[in-house]
């Protein structure tokens, strides 16, 4: 690949990887009181870099690792990558499955074993499409690939269909939003939302992608009462809210966090999404600057 083309992807991936840090962060550190977050989201008297993210960033972390060494995806590599950084930070509020598959790929256990395995079949959890949005980003010049690239990316921990159809929706929906950036944020999510379905497989996750986009409500409150809000774990039970939630509001990167951290559920994980695909449209300069300066500082390389 042009060398010149493999830097102005990672440069896209990393403005991803921001939103969906910050995002991660902030959800989990407000996770608890989710439904007073518009009174508590002041963190400008927070000393820099003391809010954590979470195990969604840490993995997020290793897929662009793998980007920018491989410029592509692959599953070995990408399946070290989890290992190691887990086995160098585990207590990142890793899932006890996750925690599970990467000690056995640490263990040299081969990862499809290991995935394939996970509750008899493969997981179904929305782990894969927490870390992916940098993923859809770095592949927006082409995206072609991003569905076949989420999948490598998806199925080293998350076999079953379902899990990989979540991450492949949020993939191609940070790769369109990046693609739209000159566009209005009105007609971006339209092109989010028409090529999403277009890509996602046939799966619950489309399913109730296909249903979170009929609405014609903005209160998020009434799209959960009917795809979920994350609090099953599932990528169908996450997915479609986080695909609505980041086109209400992509235009304005402090109010998708809010309006998807208020309904509650997988909190760190919904906000991990919608920020990874809303900065793919804004890029970083659209995250509040006390936001950015609380949450710990990222890797210079990932």
């Amino acid at each position: 690949m042009n060398h010149l083309i493999a830097a102005e992807r990672l440069v896209r991936a990393r403005e991803s990887l921001e939103g969906l840090s910050v995002g991660d962060a902030i959800g989990e550190a407000l996770s608890y009181q989710h439904y007073r977050c518009r009174d508590l989201c002041d963190f400008s008297a927070f000393r820099p870099g003391t809010v954590r993210y979470t195990d969604d960033t840490e993995m997020a972390l290793a897929v662009v690792e793998t980007l920018e060494r491989l410029e592509g995806m692959d599953e070995d590599v990408v399946a070290w990558a989890f290992s190691v950084r887990y086995r160098n930070d585990p207590e990142r509020g890793y899932g006890k499955m996750a925690r599970h598959i990467l000690k056995e790929i640490g263990n040299g256990t081969p990862w499809r074993d290991a995935s394939v395995n996970a509750f008899g079949g493969g997981s179904f959890g929305n782990g894969a499409a927490m870390r992916v949005a940098p993923l859809g980003a770095y592949f927006a010049d082409d995206l072609s690939i991003v569905p076949a690239m989420a999948t490598r990316s998806a199925q080293v921990t998350h076999f079953h269909p379902e899990g990989i159809a979540g991450a492949i929706a949020v993939a191609v929906g940070a790769a369109v939003a990046n693609r739209h950036q000159m566009h209005s944020p009105r007609d971006a999510a339209h092109a989010i939302w028409e090529a999403v379905l277009d890509f996602t497989p046939d799966s619950k996750v489309r399913t109730r992608l296909s249903l979170a986009r009929s609405f014609k409500t903005t209160d998020a409150k009434d799209v959960v009462r009917e795809v979920g809000n994350g609090a099953e774990i599932s990528a169908q039970d996450t997915v479609p809210f986080c695909i609505w939630s980041a086109c209400q509001n992509l235009g304005c990167y402090r109010e998708a966090v809010l309006s998807t951290l208020e309904v509650g559920g997988d909190c760190d994980t919904n906000c991990a999404i919608v920020g990874g695909i809303v900065s793919s449209y804004s890029a970083s300069k659209g995250i509040p600057e006390d936001w950015h300066a609380a949450r710990e500082s990222l890797p210079q390389k990932s």
